[in-house]
């Protein structure tokens, strides 16, 4: 998808539809979508119990994908959009895959990169919180309140 009114809330809502298939499908409602030119070059929710694998978290998948894409492990002029701050393992993902941008929705209050040190993500990547961050947020909330 490529176009002109195309902009962070756009892709926020984009993350959001990958969320929303993950909690169809029973995942926790993670989505990532990743954007290279105002392009969006791939795209992924939680698929942790689908594929019993724990790290197919969204942001690992979507940077596979991306990387796929493109052709290379450096994705330097992307950015990844993702509904709930990441973990340390996918902020690990973020730095090695060296994204330009990480916009996320809700904060995740137990296990987000920032709980731990915001200097996981490479230095030279840019972050921007909270797009979305209520939305986001009643889908996880809505997601376990369900569970339980």
């Amino acid at each position: 998808m490529k176009g002109p009114g195309f902009d962070v809330d756009f892709f926020m809502k984009e993350a959001l539809k990958q969320a929303h298939q993950a909690y169809n499908e029973g995942e926790v409602p993670v989505g990532a979508v990743v954007v290279c030119n105002e392009q969006i070059i791939a795209k992924s929710y939680n698929m942790t119990e689908k594929l019993q694998d724990v790290t197919a978290h969204a942001e690992i998948l979507a940077i596979t994908s991306a990387s796929q894409y493109l052709g290379s492990k450096y994705l330097t002029d992307c950015t990844i959009y993702v509904t709930l701050e990441p973990c340390i393992m996918c902020a690990g993902a973020i730095h090695w895959g060296q994204l330009h941008k990480i916009v996320y929705g809700a904060n995740d209050e137990k296990r987000g990169y920032t709980n731990y040190s915001e200097k996981i993500l490479h230095n030279k990547t840019k972050v921007v919180a909270g797009i979305r961050k209520e939305e986001c947020g009643e889908l996880m909330t809505k997601f376990f309140k369900d569970k339980r």
